[in-house]
């Protein structure tokens, strides 16, 4: 943070107020309220001086940095929480950043206020939402921002379709390692405002083995649409002494087929380049047959991979016990993804107990 001692503290702070000075610009990255300046002395002159000889910046109204330059992301969310006042919290986009669920990406700092707040949105800086449930949802840390389940919730209300907040539920909650069990609560304690049947359903899928978005495009797109056998979900493979995932399997089927799914950026990493190296390898050992597919593949050629799993099932051994469907891909996509929604749920209900799902899908 660019600052000069004599631009920060000015004969105006009392001696015994130089420490909580200092601590609130080292807090809040060199960002402060107009209450906060009052509090320490500095009044509307005072404070229209420094902006004017450009010692000071105006962020935000009753919001100022004590520095010169560009600030920072640091600076940028502290000042939209001063903005939004005592009970704003960091939320949305911005939330799922600070959590990690999400890249950092340029745009306005999200926040949340108590629904009564006056503060508005004040872009290309700062966009506000309200809400009534901010004694359940936000977390008090030195940045204040909504709980990762409320965030997930947030999210995917703001999705701009059904099946944006379906894919969307199913990935964060899957890579995050967040309990179904907690989702469910905190949808039930703090009803969403659309979605709120998708987004129940989605965490049946994701319960019921179905971890991500590209495994749900998976089992709509090529499985469902092309009269494909379910395969099951997530099959415990033993690697080197370790318990490891595979996608989808077709044992139920009759088939030793595995399917993965690459959709996920870890895979490039070199530890898990490694295991995935291994468990190729036990595959083969194991006469196994493997096909691996990422998003580009799932998403844009759904039906030239239902190709390919359909042949790779037939040569080993599966007869379809039905005439071959038409393929589904050229359906309204709403009537798919509802079709598709509806199938997986319904075989799913009833098996979500005291937290946990007792059979997998």
């Amino acid at each position: 943070m660019p600052r000069h001692s004599r631009w920060s503290e000015s004969d105006r702070i009392h001696e015994e107020q130089l420490g909580s000075w200092r601590s609130l610009l080292r807090d809040q990255a060199g960002v402060i309220s107009y209450a906060q300046l009052k509090a320490h002395g500095h009044g509307a002159h005072d404070i229209s001086a420094n902006l004017a000889a450009g010692r000071w910046q105006r962020l935000l109204p009753r919001v100022y940095a004590i520095f010169t330059g560009k600030p920072d992301r640091l600076a940028l969310m502290n000042a939209a929480i001063l903005y939004g006042g005592a009970h704003a919290v960091l939320s949305h986009r911005t939330a799922a950043e600070e959590w990690k669920m999400l890249p950092v990406e340029a745009g306005p700092i999200e926040i949340t206020v108590p629904y009564h707040n006056s503060a508005v949105s004040q872009l290309p800086l700062v966009k506000v939402h309200r809400s009534r449930a901010l004694a359940h949802t936000a977390l008090a840390v030195p940045l204040p921002r909504t709980r990762r389940t409320a965030t997930i919730v947030d999210l995917a209300v703001a999705a701009p379709s059904a099946r944006a907040a379906l894919y969307l539920v199913a990935d964060l909650v899957s890579r995050q390692a967040i309990s179904v069990a907690d989702m469910l609560d905190c949808v039930g304690a703090r009803a969403p405002r659309r979605y709120r049947t998708v987004i129940s359903q989605a965490l049946e899928l994701v319960g019921g083995g179905l971890m991500s978005a590209l495994e749900v495009e998976y089992a709509q797109r090529v499985e469902l649409a092309h009269g494909l056998p379910e395969g099951s979900r997530q099959m415990p493979f033993t690697v080197d002494g370790k318990t490891l995932w595979e996608d989808v399997a077709y044992d139920g089927a009759g088939v030793a087929l595995t399917v993965r799914l690459d959709g996920r950026a870890t895979h490039s990493i070199a530890g898990v380049a490694f295991r995935d190296r291994r468990r190729d390898n036990v595959a083969e050992l194991a006469g196994r047959s493997r096909l691996v597919y990422g998003w580009r593949d799932v998403h844009e050629d759904p039906c030239g991979v239902a190709r390919e799993v359909a042949s790779v099932l037939t040569r080993l051994g599966w007869r379809s016990g039905e005439k071959a469907r038409e393929c589904l891909c050229r359906l309204e996509p709403a009537v798919m993804f509802q079709d598709f929604v509806n199938r997986c749920v319904s075989g799913l209900r009833g098996r979500f107990v005291a937290g946990q799902w007792l059979v997998a899908y």
